[in-house]
């Protein structure tokens, strides 16, 4: 059985660019690294803009680990 996190990563994201800077990659790297560390394994992200008129959005990550 597993339990699962879910957690919204803010970045400089941006949907018309589709890039992130090398300040988001080190913040999403240790966001990553330290779920990996309390056993949690990523099972899914997807870029969330803030709304439909929004170009802006952020990082929306599913982790999970057993129980």
């Amino acid at each position: 059985m597993y339990e699962y996190k879910t957690e919204i990563i803010g970045g400089s994201l941006n949907l018309f660019s589709n890039k992130a800077n090398s300040n988001d990659l080190v913040k999403f790297n240790n966001i990553f690294n330290e779920y990996a560390a309390e056993g949690w394994d990523i099972v899914t992200y997807c870029y969330m803009s803030e709304g439909l008129t929004s170009v802006k959005g952020d990082l929306l990550a599913t982790f999970r680990r057993k129980k």
